[in-house]
């Protein structure tokens, strides 16, 4: 291996730390679902962008 595929930041992690951590980062990722889960719940968001809604709204529109 020429280049580091796991960097420590801050600190020394031993060889047997770092083993760890690439198994325990490799499980996660073999334990994933293979194909996404439906989508289920709402189609469009709950909340609006303030940005995009006009900057007026009449007082009778009760939105």
């Amino acid at each position: 291996m020429s280049t580091a595929d796991i960097r420590v930041e801050k600190g020394y992690a031993e060889p047997e730390e770092v083993a760890a951590i690439t198994a325990v980062l490799l499980a996660r990722a073999a334990a994933r679902p293979s194909e996404t889960p439906a989508h289920r719940g709402r189609v469009k968001a709950g909340w609006r962008r303030l940005e995009r809604e006009p900057g007026f709204r009449a007082p009778h529109s009760w939105r």
